[in-house]
Order: structure tokens, then sequence, then C-alpha cells
């Protein structure tokens, strides 16, 4: 048994990967000396429409993607994810089969933010409960109830300090990308939540944070 933060970022900002990639594997080795303090076996590391295979600085580092789709954001998380996607170009559906023929996994990220990516029929293999809208678990259950999917937990941390508030608990018996693509699309996962004030006061920042930018 393994808990492992399915989604997590290398950069503390937004921009193109050739800008200041170097920075990139002192991010993915920050995140992960921050998951190890709070328990964790390791991270998914799933940046924006890019993928670079430098940022995978540990076996505790599992290869991933963030998809920014037609319809919103998907997780791509095994271990040969696509190196790079055009924001807005895939559709749901174009995304899950690339995922799929690179033998990953797929999870529909922040299903309430700025998301309809939940109303698509695409054959995804998950869906997230976030670590910035926690208070969307019931929902969220009920899709994963209804509609078949695996249920997991990301902290979408941007910061070292964010990781680790949503997790899942993925029963496999060793800590590889394969193992934990099978144990998604078996549904042999669960997300763990944590709790604390300063946790509760980050919720708020976020969702303030989103409500301004018009991400609902």
């Amino acid at each position: 048994m393994f808990d492992c933060d399915l989604h997590t970022h290398s950069r503390f900002f937004h921009r193109r990967p050739e800008v200041a990639a170097g920075f990139d594997p002192l991010g993915a080795r920050a995140t992960l000396a921050v998951a190890k303090t709070r328990g964790l076996d390791g991270i998914a590391l799933t940046n924006h429409d890019f993928f670079r295979p430098a940022t995978i600085v540990s076996d505790a580092c599992i290869p991933g993607i963030e998809i920014s789709t037609t319809q919103g954001h998907l997780l791509v998380v095994g271990p040969n994810p696509p190196r790079d996607t055009v924001p807005g170009e895939l559709t749901p559906h174009e995304a899950v089969e690339l995922a799929h023929d690179r033998e990953c996994a797929t999870i529909v990220a922040h299903p309430f933010r700025n998301s309809t990516l939940r109303e698509s029929d695409a054959d995804f293999d998950a869906i997230e409960i976030n670590g910035k809208h926690p208070e969307n678990r019931r929902e969220i259950e009920r899709i994963a109830e209804n509609r078949d999917l695996s249920l997991v937990g990301g902290s979408d941390a941007h910061f070292p300090f964010e990781v680790g508030r949503l997790s899942t608990r993925i029963d496999a018996d060793e800590f590889t990308p394969e193992a934990i693509v099978r144990a998604i699309k078996s549904g042999r996962v669960e997300p763990v939540v944590r709790d604390g004030p300063l946790l509760r006061v980050l919720g708020a920042v976020y969702n303030r944070i989103h409500e301004e930018k018009g991400h609902v």
C-alpha cells in the first residue's frame, strides 16, 4: 500500500515549457521533500501541457502531464505521458485515446473548476477530489459511482507547502508508474483527505482567487 499525491507541479508559475526549464528539477525535489515529511511515498508530476523526463528526479516521482482539453483539464499519469500538448486543441476523447495509447491512466482534474470535462462521455479511468476544492467531494463521489470511475485525490500543489492536502492511497505491490496505472484502472485506490486550521485557511484563499479569475 502506498500514499501518493497524484496532482503536483514542479513550477510556481505558468510559462512555456522552455522558459526556466532548468527550474523544474529543483521544484520537483522541493515538492518531493515536503511530501516525504508528510508521510507520502511519492508524487505524480503533472505540469500544464508538457512533460520532461529530467523532472523525474527520483523513483518516488511518477511521470505525468495535465492536458488542457477543449472542455477542461485532464491528468495523465503513467510510464510514457505525451511530451507536449497544445492548450485547448485536444478534445477529451482525443486526449484519452492519446493517454491510453501510451499506457497511461486518465483522471478528470478539479471537475467543478472552469471545466465541463465531467459531462464528457470519454473513457476516463478516474475522477479527482482536488485539494483546492474539497467541498465538492460529495458531488464527485456521486459522479464516480454513477460512471464507475475510480476516485482519487490530488493537492494540485504549485508550491511545495501545498503538497499532500489530498492524496491517494494505492493498493499496489510496488511503487512504479505501471503498477499505479493498473491500480487506478482497477479501482484499487481511494482518496486521503487531510484537514486542519492552516489547510482550511488555504482553502478559503484558493476559493477567493478562483472566483476572481472567473474559474467556477
